[in-house]
């Protein structure tokens, strides 16, 4: 039940930010090694707060994996 109210007050959160976000259409441009784009600040936003996300639950996975692969200190004692 925690889970589900988690999930639904992040997604809440982050509708409200998008927007808020969305209101503003002024256009910024990003510059990369290989090449240079034109977007409006609300579509960077948005696509860094994804790209967060996503790496951020990639991170938590990757973090119980390993805690579930290594080995317990308690079972060999």
């Amino acid at each position: 039940m925690r889970l589900y109210l988690t999930v639904i007050l992040f997604l809440i959160f982050l509708a409200i930010a998008f927007v808020f976000g969305s209101q503003n259409d002024q256009m910024v441009t990003l510059n990369y090694l290989i090449a240079r784009i034109d977007m409006s600040v609300a579509t960077a936003v948005s696509l860094f707060t994804v790209l967060g996300f996503i790496l951020g639950v990639l991170f938590c996975l990757l973090w119980k994996l390993i805690n579930a692969v290594k080995p317990n200190k308690a079972a060999k004692a």
